[in-house]
């Protein structure tokens, strides 16, 4: 019986925040930040973790082409958020689709951002030809403010005709522009938004809906995207006040002025994460009452990280650790539990991956499977990984990062002796 794959795929998650063990820590040299998050702490304790995983780029649209595709930044033709996923490249969706897969996805695509327009139902002609069978595709948070301006006015995804059918698009629009430009980075504010009609909360429910109507009689694939933590750090009056008095991890080398503001937004961040493990307790409860846990491989990864106030800085985008490393989950039937693993890996390899435990066996493009470390006849499957973007490219090997600037190394870090990057060798 080929198993069901159930992938978890949150925005803008830095690799470094999340629940590892005391040793991790010590390893990655960071204070442990007391986040809570039960549903992915178990499927580590199932499965194996990987703390050394990178993106292949640290943008939403190309990395997640090079997630569809198994291809570097440099062939999946998506240099940038400007571009749409093209739908004349062979996707992993579309090989799973063709072996028999039901192929769904809800929440934040990003495989089509160019039009701004995701359909009022979430759905476009392009999805099927990505390979999709199903799927409620929606707005990010920005995104879906601009396309309101786009003519004729008014919602032009599902998400914001959500908030419209409910009554709650004029106070999130106005909410979302107090959040607006690099002097509101530090606004910590509540969203007007109940909990019910909150992004993440909607995207997790239209997942367990899609998984409850998925046959029983066929495989299936389904990817749930959330929108958070990605900024805005918009969340909720009840989510807030969980963490209201939470203290997390100073930035590294963050501006010391800046510090308590920093704090109240990691407390948001963090927030963001709680509830993301909230909607993904109730993505694997469906599971289980479909019957299907035992047969189920559990995904959890991220498009990117977020520097979240390191060196000063916010967001992606940039080579630098916070915004290369992601967070990478695996848990299931055949792949070890309770394991921590140094390997490299990156997100490119993740559709060769889920194909060979499919029982597909194809060569994917770039993406090479992790499967030998997960079912333990192997330590590591690269020897090194890479992530690029623009005019630069990271190479990291088992020990060194090399940053290359329009292909001129420029900065190269130890990283089992300075994982924070602090010292050039250049």
């Amino acid at each position: 019986m080929k198993p069901n794959f159930l992938f978890l795929f949150p925005d803008q998650h830095r690799g470094d925040w999340m629940p590892y063990n005391d040793n991790v820590f010590k390893i990655l040299q960071t204070e442990k930040p007391q986040i809570r998050m039960p549903n992915v702490g178990n499927l580590m304790r199932k499965g194996t973790s990987f703390y050394r995983c990178i993106t292949p780029s640290p943008l939403c649209a190309p990395a997640r082409a090079c997630l569809a595709s198994g291809r570097h930044y440099e062939n999946c033709r998506v240099p940038g958020n400007e571009f749409d996923y093209p739908v004349d490249m062979e996707s992993f969706y579309s090989v799973l689709r063709d072996n028999g897969y039901s192929v769904g996805g809800t929440g934040k695509f990003d495989l089509h951002k160019v039009a701004l327009d995701w359909g009022l139902d979430g759905w476009v002609d392009d999805l099927g030809k990505i390979g999709f069978t199903a799927g409620i595709d929606s707005e990010g948070k920005w995104d879906a403010i601009q396309s309101l301006k786009k003519e004729p006015p008014g919602p032009k995804g599902p998400y914001m005709k959500f908030l419209k059918d409910n009554g709650l698009l004029d106070d999130h629009v106005k909410d979302m522009m107090t959040r607006r430009g690099p002097d509101n980075r530090y606004n910590v504010n509540p969203t007007t938004l109940p909990d019910y009609a909150y992004g993440d909360n909607w995207a997790g429910s239209n997942g367990v809906r899609m998984l409850h109507n998925f046959p029983k009689d066929k495989p299936w694939f389904l990817q749930v995207n959330f929108p958070g933590p990605h900024e805005p750090w918009d969340i909720t009056k009840s989510m807030k006040e969980r963490w209201k008095d939470a203290v997390l991890p100073a930035a590294d080398r963050g501006v010391p002025e800046n510090a308590a503001a920093l704090g109240k937004v990691r407390q948001n961040y963090a927030a963001m994460l709680e509830n993301i493990d909230a909607q993904i307790g109730l993505l694997l409860d469906e599971v289980e009452k479909r019957g299907e846990t035992d047969n189920t491989i559990f995904i959890y990864s991220s498009d990117h990280g977020e520097m979240l106030g390191d060196v000063g800085l916010f967001f992606k985008s940039l080579p630098d650790r916070a915004s290369v490393h992601i967070p990478l989950v695996f848990a299931g039937k055949g792949i070890r539990e309770n394991t921590v693993s140094g390997a490299l890996a990156e997100l490119t390899d993740l559709p060769a991956t889920i194909l060979d435990f499919a029982g597909i066996t194809v060569k994917f493009h770039e993406a090479v499977s992790m499967r030998s470390v997960l079912n333990g006849k192997t330590d590591e499957y690269r020897d090194c990984v890479q992530s690029a973007l623009a005019d630069w490219k990271v190479v990291i090997d088992k020990r060194y990062k090399t940053i290359f600037r329009n292909g001129k190394a420029e900065r190269k870090y130890d990283t089992l002796n300075d994982p924070w990057e602090r010292n050039n060798l250049i």
